[in-house]
């Protein structure tokens, strides 16, 4: 099975600050402007990458978008804007929901500048909102803080389908809001049927998957790309694993090998990506040199995505049916090599050691 088309977060690219070193462990991005940067980036991962991925206004705005998509040549594309309120010192409180009215009207106006951008690139827009919530009990009025909140995203989904731009909504437990308040999938589709239900044209209005995001809720991959892609609400994937504390964004298939594994499947059995959907790749390789960081999680995902290729499929099937785990576990350890000739190999070792 072809390989499905993808895309890179650029912030893969840069110092990697964390709270202990403000500064990050890789200084050698600190001077170079984003087309500078893409350029590198291009020459160093392009041969595998099919688009990319840009903050906005941090990372992308009017007067650098037309530099940058020169920057990356023939064959690469802005595939997504990404909402970048976050990275905004003004909402420390929230953008949406920031108790100061003219903060929330600025943050809306700002989401709908990203819109227009986006609608001119033909990129979409992820608001992945994790700066709205709160980190202390008795801190906000829960009501009111929510009510702010559709009314924000409302009103730049509105705005975004008469752009004919897709939204892809993206949900996150904490970080860097403690409690945010769009914090699981259940949440992030109740968000999605308030708005509907208020009159908000919801038809451009699709969920990203943040793969990390759903390790850290205990919510599986596979299950929950087959749940949501029967809504039709299947709208991308930011791929990468972790340790399920924290967001890691380490690169794919360092971790829950399996779940990525049935994940591949799922996508593949769900058509994903005949309608242009890609699955992007967001990574944090806070130590590791982030060029190969992304190569590896490429050649990982691929890798992955030709064994998922590989299991049959009647005997999935089969072991689906009966709810056989074991009949599942054969079918999959088979298409990794797991077949006869290996259970003959390891039972005539045992007997050679035996004696």
């Amino acid at each position: 099975m072809a390989a499905i088309k993808n895309s890179v977060g650029i912030w893969a690219f840069q110092e990697m600050p964390t709270r202990f070193l403000a500064a990050g462990y890789h200084p050698e991005f600190r001077d170079l402007d984003m087309v500078e940067r893409t350029k590198r980036v291009v020459e160093g991962c392009g041969d595998l990458v099919d688009g990319f991925e840009y903050h906005y206004p941090g990372e992308i705005n009017e007067e650098t978008a037309p530099k940058i998509v020169a920057a990356l040549g023939d064959g690469h594309d802005v595939y997504c804007i990404a909402s970048g309120l976050h990275t905004d010192s003004r909402h420390a409180k929230g953008a949406f929901t920031n108790p100061d009215p003219r903060v929330r009207r600025n943050a809306v106006a700002l989401s709908k500048a990203a819109v227009d951008l986006a609608a001119a690139l033909g990129a979409h827009f992820i608001i992945w909102p994790g700066i709205e919530g709160y980190n202390y009990p008795f801190q906000c009025d829960y009501q009111e803080v929510w009510g702010w909140f559709l009314a924000g995203l409302g009103e730049v989904v509105s705005y975004a389908a008469e752009k004919e731009v897709t939204v892809l909504l993206e949900h996150k437990n904490s970080e860097p809001a403690m409690k945010v308040l769009m914090r699981n999938l259940g949440m992030a589709l109740w968000v999605i049927n308030k708005l509907g239900q208020s009159g908000i044209d919801v038809s451009r209005l699709k969920l990203n998957l943040d793969w990390q995001h759903l390790i850290m809720n205990g919510e599986h991959l596979a299950e929950y790309a087959a749940l949501i892609a029967g809504e039709g609400l299947l709208g991308h994937q930011h791929a990468n694993s972790g340790w399920g504390l924290f967001d890691d964004d380490n690169i794919v298939g360092a971790t829950y090998f399996m779940s990525t594994l049935e994940m591949a499947r799922i996508l593949q059995e769900l058509g994903y990506g005949s309608g242009g959907e890609r699955v992007g790749f967001d990574l944090f390789p806070y130590t590791e040199d982030p060029y190969q960081a992304v190569r590896q999680s490429v050649l990982q995902w691929e890798f992955i995505w030709e064994i998922a290729a590989k299991i049959d499929s009647d005997a999935l099937a089969a072991a689906r049916l009966a709810k056989d785990a074991l009949g599942g576990y054969r079918a999959v350890y088979a298409a990794l090599g797991l077949d006869k000739s290996f259970e003959a190999r390891a039972i005539a070792q045992r007997r050679t050691n035996g004696t």
